[in-house]
C-alpha cells in the first residue's frame, strides 16, 4: 500500500494468455472512445495504460509475465464478483435492514450480501480500487473493502431501499446516488430537533388524552406509527416550498383524528365535541371548501375530512385537503387522484385542458393489510402514466402496524412486504423504521424530491406497530399475546426521542415535562369549554335535513341558426385528414339533419349538446372504456386518420367553444375510474363530468363508489356532485349479463332527492337533459344523474328528433305518446312505461287502426326519480276513465293481437 492508502500492485502482473484478445479489443475501443467501454476497464486503462504484448506463440496458457501483463482471469473474475456483490447489496440489502421497532421480524436470507458467497476475501477487496465497483464512491472510500463496508452500512440500517425494479436507468441511478450519498447527510438543526420533539409529544398526548377521557370509544389510534404526522408535515412543507398550490390527501381511519388535529389544524374542541355527538351548525359548505366542514355532518368522526391553508416560503399559500372517507378502506384513493387532476387543469380554453403537474400533489396513506388486499389499490396505481388520469406522481405512505384487525401478515398477503404490489408499477420503495425520526425525515425528503423531479409515484413503508387493538374497545392480547408482551414494554417514540435530545444536551428532562404539561393543559381547556357549552348546544339542536326540493327549470333550447352554425363547424376537418370512408359517409349525413323533414339521431344529439354546452362556457370531461368511439360505434368524437393514425376531435377546434373538452378511453376498470371522475367533479363542480359504462350492468363493479360517495356524499359530507352515469340498458337478446343496468338498484337507493334517475326515449330529450345538467352544475340544485342510456335505440328512427325539438322546448319528465289517447272520452286504460318499452309500444300501436287503439293511452315516464307525480296527476285529471278500467272484451283482444312482449 502507498502512503495515501491506495494499492500499488500492477494489475497486469497476473496476465494469462487466453484473456489477452478480449482485453486488447477493449483497449482499442478505449483509445477510440473511452466512454464506449465498461467503467471497470476504463479505470484499469486510465490508471495502468495499455496491456502488455501477447505471449510468444506456443507459450503456455498459464504463462505469467512477471513485470507486466494483462489482468489475470482470476483478477477479472474477482472484479466482476465484487460488482455483482455491489448490485446485490443495492437489491437485497433491505433483507438485513433494521426496520422493525419491535425486533420481531424474521431474519431474511442475507447470503447474497456476504463477500464469501462470491469467493471474495478481504485481501481480494482490498486489491480492487473502490471506483471500479462503485462509480460514485466518495473520496474517502478508496478500496473495494471500504466500498462494500460503506454500502452495507447504507442499505442495512433503519432505512431500506428497493429500487432495482425501476427500469428507467436515469431514475434508478439518481435513486441509488441519493441513497448512497445524500441520505447519510440528512441532519436536523437543534431547533428542528426540539420542534420535532414537541410535535411527537402533541401526537402522543392527544391519544393519551382521548384514551383517558373517552374510555372505550373508537378512535383508531396512531400510536406505534407516530412519525406519520411529522412525515406528512414534511411532505406538505416540501411541496409548498416548491410552489404547489394544492396538496390533496386521502387516508383511512388509523391515525386520522391525529392528522386532522395536527396536520389540518382542526381544533381540539371540534374533535372532542364529535365524541359527544354535538350537532353540526354548518351543513352548507363554504365557498371553495369542496363541501368539507368541521363537526357532525351525518358520518362518524373518523370518516370526516378538512381543509387547511399552509403558508410556505415567499408567502406561498398551499391549500391542504384531507378527503372524507367511509369505512371502505382504500376506495378514497381514486377520488383523491381525481381531486388532484382537477386542481392541475385549466379548463377555460377550447381543446384539451392545460395540465400543470406543479399546481397540485397527492399524498395517500394506506394500511398495510389493505394495500395488498384491496383491488382498488392496484386499479389506482395503474393511473400513474395514463394520459387521461396521470397527475405527476403520488407519494404513498403505508402506515404499517403489521396487522389487520386480528389477522397477521402471513394470513393477509402472499408477498414479503405490504408494499410489493407497487413494484409492478416501477414505483420506488423505501422501508423505514418508525422509531428512527431522522430516517423517517430522510425518507420524506427523498420521496418529495423524486416526485418533484420525475413526476412519478413514490412509496414509503413506515414500519411500526399498533399499541392497542384494532379499535380501543378491542383487546388484542387474545389473538396476539406474544406481540403485545413486547408492545407493553416498548417505549414510545416521543420518550425515545426525548431521551436522545437529553443525551445530546439540547433539552432537559424538566423542560420535557413542562412541554407535556403545557400541551395537556391546552387539550383540557378545550375539553372543559366543550362540556360547558354542550348542554346549551344540544338544547338548541334542530333536525333540519337538507332540502329535498330543487328547481330544475332552466333554458335548454338553442336557436336553430346557432345549432346549424355549430353543426357545420363540427363537420370541419384539418386539411389532409382522411376519415375512414364508411364512417365519413355516416358523418356526412349529419350535414342536413337540421333541415326541414330531417331528423337528428341520439349520437348526433349528444354531439350537439356537448358543443352548445362548450359554447356556453362550461367545460366537459367524458371517460369510459370505449368512450371516444362509443361501445356501440355511435359516438365517434375522436376520429382517426386512416393513413397516418393521427387523431382529431371536432370539439377541440370548435370556433364557438369557450371551455375545454376532455375525452379519454379509460382503463378496464369501473370502481377506480368512477371514483376518479367523482373526485374530479367534486373538486371542479363547474365541469360537466360524464362516465360511461361499457355495458350498464358493469356498474356492479363500482358499487362501493356509487353507494358510499355518489348516492350519499351530499347528506354525509355536504359534497356537491353533478356527475353523469351513462349506463347502456335494454334487453337486446344478449342475455342478462349485457342487458340490465340494474335500474332497480338506483331506485332503491333514491331518497331525499339525492340524484336523478332517467330513462329516455327521444334524442331531443337527451339533448335537453344534458344541457339542464350542465346548467345546474354549480348550483345548490346540482345532483348526480343516472341515465339508462339506450343500445338499439341509438339508431332507431323512432327515437330521432326533428330540429324544432332542439330549438324550442325543454326537458320533460313525462311524454304523452303520439298516436295514443287521441279521444280521452274513450280511453279506459292508461299505461305508464319508460325507455325501450315505450318505443316497442309505439311500434305495436302504429300497426293498428286509430279506432282499434283509441281506448288506450301511453305515457312515457322519462324521469323515474324524483318521480313526476304532479305531471302524471295532471294527465290523469284530463282523462275521464271509468272506475274499473279493464277495457271491453273486444279491446282486450285487439290489445293482445298488437301487444309485443315487455322487453327493456
Amino acid at each position: 500500500m502507498t502512503s495515501d492508502g491506495t494499492n500499488n500492485q500492477n494489475p497486469w502482473q497476473n496476465y494469462y494468455g487466453p484473456n489477452y484478445g478480449y482485453v486488447q479489443e477493449q483497449y482499442e475501443r478505449y483509445l477510440n472512445d473511452p466512454g464506449s467501454v465498461d467503467a471497470t476497464f476504463r479505470e484499469l486503462f486510465d490508471r495502468w495504460g495499455s496491456p502488455p504484448p501477447a505471449p510468444a506463440h506456443g507459450a503456455s496458457a498459464d504463462f505469467v509475465a512477471p513485470s507486466s501483463g494483462a489482468p489475470s482471469h482470476d483478477l477479472l473474475r474477482k472484479v466482476v464478483a465484487a460488482e455483482k456483490l455491489v448490485w446485490n447489496i443495492r437489491t437485497y440489502g433491505h433483507l438485513a435492514a433494521d426496520i422493525d421497532p419491535l425486533e420481531l421480524r424474521a431474519k431474511g436470507d442475507t447470503r447474497l450480501l456476504d463477500p464469501s458467497t462470491y469467493h471474495l476475501t478481504e485481501a481480494d477487496l482490498e486489491a480492487i480500487p473502490a471506483s471500479l465497483i462503485w462509480e460514485h464512491a466518495p473520496s474517502d472510500v478508496r478500496t473495494g473493502k471500504d466500498a462494500i463496508k460503506r454500502l452495507l452500512q447504507t442499505y442495512t440500517k433503519t432505512i431500506a431501499f428497493e429500487f432495482s425494479h425501476v427500469h428507467q436507468e436515469e431514475e434508478r441511478d439518481w435513486l441509488n446516488r441519493q441513497a448512497e450519498l445524500a441520505m447519510s447527510s440528512v441532519t436536523l438543526s437543534p431547533e428542528e430537533k426540539k420542534a420535532l420533539l414537541r410535535r411527537l409529544t402533541q401526537v402522543e398526548q392527544f391519544e393519551v388524552f382521548l384514551h383517558r377521557t373517552f374510555v372505550g370509544q373508537k378512535r383508531f389510534s396512531i400510536e406505534g406509527v407516530d412519525m406519520l404526522v411529522p412525515m406528512i408535515d414534511g411532505l406538505i412543507r416540501a411541496f409548498a416550498d416548491n410552489g404547489i398550490k394544492h396538496v390533496l390527501m386521502g387516508m383511512a381511519h388509523r391515525g386520522r383524528l391525529n392528522v386532522l388535529a395536527h396536520v389540518l389544524g382542526k381544533p381540539y374542541g371540534k374533535i372532542f365535541s364529535e365524541f359527544h355527538h354535538s350537532p353540526n351548525k354548518d351543513m352548507i359548505p363554504s365557498e371553495g371548501s369542496m363541501g368539507i366542514n368541521y363537526g357532525w355532518t351525518g358520518d362518524v368522526k373518523y370518516h370526516l375530512g378538512a381543509d387547511y391553508s399552509y403558508s410556505g416560503k415567499k408567502s406561498n399559500v398551499t391549500r391542504v385537503t384531507l378527503a372524507n372517507n367511509p369505512s371502505h378502506l382504500e376506495f378514497v384513493n381514486p377520488v383523491v387522484e381525481g381531486f388532484t387532476r382537477a386542481a392541475q387543469e385549466d379548463r377555460t380554453q377550447a381543446g384539451y385542458p392545460r395540465q400543470d403537474y406543479d399546481k397540485a400533489a397527492t399524498i395517500l396513506v394506506h394500511g398495510d393489510a389493505a394495500f395488498p388486499g384491496e383491488g382498488i389499490v392496484a386499479e389506482t396505481l395503474n393511473f400513474n402514466q395514463l394520459p387521461g388520469y396521470r397527475n405527476g406522481g403520488t407519494v404513498h405512505i403505508i402506515a404499517n402496524n403489521r396487522i389487520g384487525f386480528t389477522t397477521e401478515s402471513h394470513d393477509s398477503r402472499s408477498t414479503l412486504y405490504a408494499s410489493d404490489l407497487a413494484k409492478g408499477f416501477e414505483i420506488p420503495i423505501v422501508h423505514v423504521n418508525a422509531d428512527d425520526p431522522i430516517a423517517c425525515i430522510a425518507a420524506v425528503r427523498l420521496a418529495s424530491e423524486y416526485r418533484l423531479r420525475f413526476k412519478k409515484d413514490f412509496l414509503i413503508d413506515l414500519v411500526g406497530y399498533r399499541r392497542f387493538g384494532h379499535n380501543e374497545s378491542d383487546d388484542p392480547e387474545a389473538t396476539q399475546p406474544l406481540i403485545y408482551q413486547v408492545v407493553r414494554n416498548h417505549p414510545t417514540i416521543a420518550a425515545k426521542w426525548g431521551e436522545q435530545l437529553v443525551a445530546e444536551g439540547l433539552i432537559s428532562k424538566a423542560e420535557i415535562k413542562e412541554m407535556q404539561e403545557e400541551i395537556v393543559a391546552e387539550m383540557k381547556e378545550a375539553y372543559d369549554r366543550v362540556k360547558r357549552q354542550e348542554k346549551l348546544e344540544y338544547a338548541l339542536q334542530k333536525s333540519e335535513p337538507l332540502s329535498t326540493q330543487r328547481n330544475t327549470e332552466t333554458t335548454t333550447a338553442v336557436p336553430l341558426k346557432k345549432l346549424k352554425e355549430i353543426n357545420a363547424a363540427m363537420l370541419e376537418r384539418p386539411e389532409g385528414f382522411t376519415v375512414y370512408p364508411k364512417l365519413q359517409r355516416i358523418l356526412e349525413r349529419r350535414a342536413n339533419a337540421l333541415e326541414e323533414g330531417e331528423k337528428v339521431d341520439w349520437a348526433h344529439a349528444e354531439a350537439l349538446a356537448f358543443a352548445t354546452i362548450l359554447a356556453d362556457g362550461k367545460p366537459i370531461r367524458l371517460t369510459g372504456q370505449d368512450s371516444e368511439r362509443g361501445t356501440f360505434a355511435h359516438r365517434h368524437l375522436v376520429l382517426h386518420d386512416v393513413k397516418t393514425g393521427e387523431t382529431f376531435s371536432p370539439l377541440h377546434r370548435l370556433p364557438q367553444a369557450k371551455a375545454s373538452f376532455a375525452i379519454h378511453n379509460s382503463p378496464l376498470s369501473e370502481a377506480s375510474v368512477l371514483g376518479f371522475e367523482y373526485g374530479y367533479n367534486v373538486f371542479s363542480p363547474e365541469t360537466l363530468v360524464l362516465w360511461e359504462a361499457q355495458f350498464g350492468d358493469f356498474t356492479n363493479a363500482a358499487q362501493v363508489i356509487i353507494d358510499q360517495f355518489i348516492s350519499a356524499g351530499r347528506v354525509k359530507w355536504s359534497q356537491r356532485s353533478s356527475i353523469v352515469l351513462l349506463l347502456p340498458h335494454g334487453y337486446e337478446g344478449q342475455g342478462p349479463e349485457h342487458s340490465s343496468a340494474r335500474l332497480e338498484r338506483f331506485l332503491q337507493m333514491a331518497a331525499e332527492d339525492n340524484w336523478t334517475v332517467a330513462n329516455l326515449t327521444t334524442a331531443a330529450q337527451y339533448f335537453h337533459l344534458l344541457r339542464r345538467q350542465a346548467a345546474l352544475t354549480e348550483s345548490d340544485h346540482a345532483r348526480p344523474l343516472v341515465l339508462m342510456a339506450p343500445k338499439s335505440l341509438l339508431r332507431n328512427p323512432r327515437v330521432a328528433s326533428p330540429a324544432a325539438d332542439f330549438a324550442s322546448g325543454t326537458f320533460k319528465t313525462v311524454l304523452e305518446q303520439p298516436g295514443s289517447g287521441g279521444r280521452p272520452d274513450r280511453v279506459d286504460r292508461l299505461i305508464l312505461c319508460t325507455g325501450k318499452v315505450a318505443v316497442d309500444l309505439e311500434e305495436a300501436l302504429s300497426a293498428l287502426e286509430e279506432a282499434e287503439r283509441d281506448w288506450i293511452h301511453v305515457v312515457r315516464v322519462e324521469q323515474l326519480y324524483p318521480f313526476p307525480k304532479d305531471e302524471i296527476a295532471g294527465i290523469l285529471k284530463n282523462m275521464r276513465m271509468p272506475a274499473k278500467s279493464y277495457g271491453s272484451r273486444k279491446s282486450r283482444k285487439i290489445w293482445a293481437r298488437g301487444h309485443t312482449s315487455n322487453r327493456g
